[in-house]
């Protein structure tokens, strides 16, 4: 019997201020089948206005894509940014032969959680990004407590045209479509201290039942709800939508009923009118 070669792209691409055993300030885990979107996600991260060492985290359950732009936009990274790609030699997914029920990924988003060298930890997706004060605002939010959460800009995944404010899912703890099971958070929008949180880090793993392998986030937001928390009141996060999902049909709805316009957004934004709130 001969092995198969298969591509693996695991590695270490350090920064320049400060050595690997030291924390960064902050971390994103980006769980990816590397599609071409991750570089707009990347760079999302390195335009930042953040202070500070910014660890990124990236999980590859299953490699789908070309990893060349991947590896082109690491390889642009400013000199306060380092990235670790974890690349296992076989999935940890139900979907692809692994042990894990979640299908969105396995046990790859716990494994990644562990992984990442700094206290504060973030998530983006990789079909998603972050507006420029998103890592800032949330540091400041988070600041002596266990989590916090910013808000999102739904977004036309084939246009990118920004569509509205999500007031429906990602609305906080107790709140929105998900009040009856304790509210939600969408992972984009959430930064959590990870020691504080550990207990409920393999929650990524696993699902709200065994009937969908999609429900590891709500289950991961259930552990943190009634932990203190920080919440931004600005929409730092663009979160593509397809037009099947269901939050069109909500925007569509809205926007009949005379409640919804157009939300275009700036890249200089304006701190002095967004406001941080605790509970």
């Amino acid at each position: 019997m001969t092995d198969t070669p298969r591509t693996n792209l695991a590695g270490w691409y350090p920064d320049s201020q400060g050595d690997a055993q030291t924390p960064a300030d902050v971390a994103v885990m980006i769980p990816t089948v590397v599609r071409p979107s991750i570089a707009r996600a990347l760079r999302s991260i390195y335009a930042q206005r953040f202070e500070g060492r910014i660890q990124i985290v990236i999980g590859i359950d299953v490699l789908l894509g070309d990893p060349a732009p991947l590896l082109e936009t690491i390889a642009a990274r400013p000199a306060h940014v380092s990235v670790l790609i974890v690349h296992l030699p076989w999935s940890t997914s139900s979907r692809h032969g692994g042990v894990h029920v979640t299908l969105d990924g396995g046990g790859l988003k716990s494994i990644l959680a562990f992984s990442a060298n700094a206290r504060w930890l973030a998530q983006l997706d990789d079909d998603n990004e972050w507006l420029p004060d998103h890592l800032a605002l949330l540091t400041q939010a988070i600041a002596g407590r266990c989590w916090a959460y910013a808000q999102r800009m739904l977004v036309d995944e084939d246009t990118g045209h920004d569509l509205g404010p999500d007031i429906w899912d990602s609305v906080g703890a107790g709140a929105g479509r998900f009040m009856g099971t304790g509210g939600f958070v969408d992972p984009n929008c959430l930064m959590i201290d990870k020691v504080a949180a550990v207990r409920v880090l393999g929650f990524y793993s696993d699902t709200l039942d065994r009937k969908s392998g999609y429900t590891s986030d709500r289950l991961l937001f259930s552990g943190i709800a009634k932990m203190p928390h920080g919440r931004v009141d600005a929409v730092t996060v663009r979160y593509f939508i397809r037009r099947t999902n269901v939050m069109w049909q909500f925007l569509v709805a809205q926007q009949r009923a005379g409640g919804l316009t157009d939300y275009g957004w700036s890249a200089e934004g304006d701190p002095g009118k967004w406001t941080i709130t605790f509970s």
